[in-house]
């Protein structure tokens, strides 16, 4: 069985956040062993410089690094990333698998991203489209993706 991690920056507050998310960890458990860690946001001020942002990235950035499992392929979620449809993100994790991958990690930044350096350990840079999203739905939307892809590998009728 696969271990999947997601690594994300920031912290879920809303219910309807938490709720859909907690729907989607709770169906991947009959597929995989699923952990979901959050990192805090490195403070910035009201109206960040570009420096201060980059600075606050690199925290982040060293922060993710620090939180990867060992031996994890990773999976940057960034907006520069390849688009995917869910039969290919299927085909990706199961590829993985059957070149003897057992944990991967998917990588969720905060309000201004990732920092490069995360980007560059990344062994796919993945995007979810070229649309804006809050990070908080683009977790619970990477979860579902998630569980998608397990059915489709599983033959499942979730898909359909």
């Amino acid at each position: 069985m696969l271990d999947v991690s997601i690594i994300c920056v920031g912290r879920m507050k809303e219910k309807f956040y938490i709720d859909a998310a907690g729907e989607y960890i709770k169906r991947l458990g009959a597929f995989c062993r699923l952990s979901v860690t959050e990192l805090p946001e490195a403070p910035r001020s009201r109206a960040p410089s570009p420096g201060e942002i980059q600075s606050a990235l690199l925290r982040e950035g060293e922060a993710i690094i620090s939180s990867i499992p060992k031996g994890a392929a990773v999976v940057a979620m960034c907006v520069e990333g390849r688009e995917m449809s869910s039969q290919e993100l299927s085909d990706a994790i199961d590829g993985y698998a059957q070149r003897g991958v057992s944990k991967l990690c998917f990588i969720i930044g905060g309000s201004d991203g990732l920092h490069d350096k995360v980007k560059s350990i990344a062994s796919l840079r993945l995007s979810m489209s070229r649309m804006t999203f809050p990070h908080h739905l683009a977790r619970v939307m990477l979860l579902e993706q998630i569980y998608r892809a397990f059915t489709i590998i599983g033959g499942g009728r979730y898909h359909k």
